[in-house]
């Protein structure tokens, strides 16, 4: 149990102070497999979702493409995924587990489920939906607030 504050705590500082423990959380489970936790995801979501294409991947977990890209190249390497061209459009590859992949992903799934599982321990469903809304805003008032910033400056 985290001890009573005298002060209002900045949010920010506690979604960076949650994102940390969640990643060290993941970290301690993936390690031993030596995963990164980006690819830790990324595994446990094309076992949920196979057969997604890059783009959409990146999407799923909330990473930029580059980054999206260098997890995939890694997972690649270690023959832990493979792509296969989309046969609907020739320019675009689905990327799909292959069998150690796959037997990776299902051992990772219990420790995924227990991560998952202890981000919302003691909280009912209306506030696990509330602080789904609220990040959510957050993602979309910094999104907003970079978008100058992002095309040099200009609005």
């Amino acid at each position: 149990m985290l001890p009573q504050q005298d002060y209002p705590e900045y949010p920010g500082h506690l979604i960076a102070v949650a994102r940390r423990r969640i990643k060290q959380a993941v970290l301690a489970r993936a390690a031993g497999h030596g995963l990164s936790s980006q690819q830790f995801w990324a595994l446990v979501t094309l076992q949920d979702e196979p057969g997604r294409f890059q783009g959409e991947l990146a999407e799923r977990l909330r990473v930029d493409a580059p980054t999206a890209s260098r997890v995939l190249a890694a997972l690649a390497r270690r023959k832990l995924v493979r792509s296969e061209v989309d046969p609907a459009d020739r320019r675009r590859s689905r990327i799909h587990l292959t069998r150690a992949g796959a037997e990776l992903a299902r051992a990772l799934a219990r420790s995924a489920e227990e991560v998952r599982a202890a981000v919302v321990e003691g909280m009912t469903p209306a506030e696990i939906d509330g602080l789904r809304r609220g990040l959510r805003r957050v993602i979309a008032n910094l999104e907003r607030l970079d978008r100058p910033h992002a095309a040099g400056g200009a609005e």
